[in-house]
């Protein structure tokens, strides 16, 4: 799209086929032109065609062009692309579920770090996103505060008590946790310094 808007509707759509009526009898068809017959506006929706096909081309590895090559228009080599890195429907439908139970089921590890945590969740609801079944911030925000370990419950309660969760940020919510796990590990440490 960045490219040219048109370029996009061709990959989705396939290309343009320049048609012209004919008389068949009485009746009136539609058939495609003959290339003689092309006038410079259909010739230049036929060099889109190609330079879309040519995009996609350039943008992928050996591995991909291999599979692609004997592909005749980018809506071809679109759909293959597409099948090969998500899969047929059933096997997108499969993968959703998956990724739903490992949603729903996610927990924080005691010991785990809160970056650590972040980016497996992040995996997870991204990947989910990505496959057409995005998980709101705000209940994303309130997974992340019913996963956290017992250890944390009281931050919990004063997050939820101090802060409105509908207008709460991911950024703001993690950058909370954070300085908390900070200022905890920093009394862990002091502690243990003066039983040394």
């Amino acid at each position: 799209m960045a490219e040219d808007s048109e370029l996009w509707d061709i990959v989705l759509d396939g290309p343009f086929v320049p048609m012209m009526e004919e008389k068949d009898g009485e009746k009136t068809i539609t058939v495609p032109k003959p290339k003689q017959k092309y006038d410079e506006v259909d010739r230049k929706k036929i060099e889109k065609g190609f330079k879309a096909k040519t995009l996609l081309v350039c943008g992928i590895g050996p591995d991909e062009y291999n599979r692609v090559s004997a592909c005749e228009s980018a809506k071809e080599i679109w759909d293959c692309l597409k099948t090969a890195h998500e899969g047929t429907e059933q096997v997108k439908e499969s993968k959703i579920d998956m990724l739903t139970s490992q949603y729903e089921n996610f927990k924080m590890k005691e010991g785990e770090t809160i970056h650590d945590m972040f980016t497996k969740f992040f995996s997870i609801t991204n990947e989910l996103r990505s496959s057409g079944e995005p998980i709101s911030m705000t209940k994303q925000g309130r997974k992340v505060l019913r996963i956290l370990p017992k250890t944390w419950e009281s931050k919990v309660d004063a997050i939820t008590e101090a802060k409105d969760l509908k207008v709460l940020t991911m950024d703001a919510l993690i950058g909370n946790l954070k300085t908390h796990e900070k200022n905890r590990n920093y009394d862990l440490s002091k502690k243990e310094a003066k039983k040394d």
